[in-house]
């Protein structure tokens, strides 16, 4: 089976997309710890990438709120459940890293919830920017504070 991969340049920097052609598995961000290039085995093509890009650009617009793709996520049962809990995040809000533990029934795991929040392979689709310090402070993000901010702010405006 063939790995996909297309750089999107978007709002916010190049976006490594990555796809199996079917689900998209990963994104790699511009920058931090996200930041991600392509294996030399994968195929360089646009055409998995349409519907993925075409939603981006519309959040990117402020248009679009939430994300209506296939993606494949390779995880612990932890993480994938982490990961699931994210995508209920609604636009424009946040939550702690230990609301995020309580909403999985496991209230005293908030750093294992930061763990898995910072290993999310498909970072803005899974929204793992909405969460944050219990203090309010942006803490951590694998593509940095300041896209954190950004993609925030970007909601912000848009809610």
């Amino acid at each position: 089976m063939s790995t996909y991969y297309y750089y999107y340049e978007s709002l916010v920097g190049k976006l490594l997309l990555v796809s199996d052609g079917a689900n998209l598995n990963g994104i790699g961000l511009p920058h931090g710890k996200m930041k991600r290039q392509h294996e030399l085995s994968w195929v360089n093509d646009i055409q998995p990438f349409k519907k993925p890009i075409a939603q981006l650009e519309a959040y990117f617009r402020g248009e679009r709120k939430s994300f209506d793709l296939a993606v494949s996520l390779s995880g612990t049962s932890f993480q994938t459940s982490v990961w699931k809990a994210l995508k209920k995040i609604p636009y424009g809000k946040t939550w702690s890293y230990r609301e995020v533990a309580g909403y999985i029934g496991r209230p005293r795991a908030s750093r294992a919830v930061g763990s898995a929040n910072g290993l999310n392979p498909i970072p803005i689709i899974i929204p793992c920017h909405r969460v944050i310090g219990s203090n309010g402070s942006l803490a951590g993000f694998g593509g940095g504070v300041r896209l954190k901010k950004s993609l925030l702010d970007l909601e912000a405006r848009n809610s």
